[in-house]
């Protein structure tokens, strides 16, 4: 199995998609999209995609893009079991409800506080870093009473949210003070898939750090 898969390297929502395709066994043609030569606003980009974001894939004709959705698909259609994403509806809810929290709340967070910095050079605003370590609070809580971030075991939720914080440790935010978090993390970085060369947060973290000079 196969799936075209158009991706920038730093990014986490493609990072998170590029682990999980890895851990299940899907063979991803990747397709390295330029976004700062407008490649992703090309014609034919635009009919796998009118949003023109990346991660898209494209799986024998049928295009999906937002790398949560990406996930579900591919778990539901590829793994071999529902480790990854439960059919008990309480399990897979609280999964679920995990990476809407990433979406919503977390990786925004961390959006709304540093892209104006690195994309224009505008300082991170005080009240903005609030709002990010208050998401950091509630992860902190969440994984105060499971191991992972959906219970006891690694579930989609783990795959996104890794991504996710590895990207905000990336920009120098201290996550230290988050004891549950450092301590997951550090598990999930010898548990998940290693990420391919010049794929991860060490990418993000150069683009970050020549955006800071540049601007």
């Amino acid at each position: 199995m196969t799936v075209d898969f158009y991706y920038a390297p730093g990014s986490a929502p493609c990072r998170a998609v590029i682990l999980l395709a890895k851990a299940i066994g899907v063979d991803l043609n990747m397709k390295l999209t330029h976004l700062h030569e407008g490649e992703h606003l090309k014609p034919e980009f635009l009919k796998l995609n009118p949003q023109h974001t990346v991660p898209t894939m494209d799986d024998n004709g049928f295009s999906l893009w937002e790398s949560r959705a990406i996930n579900t698909y591919l778990v539901e259609k590829y793994a071999k079991d529902d480790a990854l994403l439960p059919k008990d509806p309480q399990k897979r809810a609280l999964v679920l409800q995990r990476l809407f929290f990433d979406a919503g709340t977390l990786y925004q967070r961390f959006g709304d506080a540093y892209y104006p910095l690195i994309f224009a050079g505008v300082p991170v605003p005080e009240d903005k870093k609030k709002k990010l370590e208050e998401a950091f609070e509630f992860l902190n809580t969440f994984l105060s009473s499971t191991e992972y971030a959906a219970g006891d075991k690694i579930t989609l939720a783990d795959y996104s949210l890794f991504t996710s914080v590895t990207s905000v440790t990336a920009v120098d935010f201290d996550i230290s003070k988050y004891t549950n978090v450092t301590k997951w993390l550090s598990k999930l970085k010898t548990q998940l898939p290693a990420e391919p060369e010049g794929v991860g947060a060490d990418a993000f973290r150069q683009w970050y750090l020549s955006s800071v000079k540049k601007n």
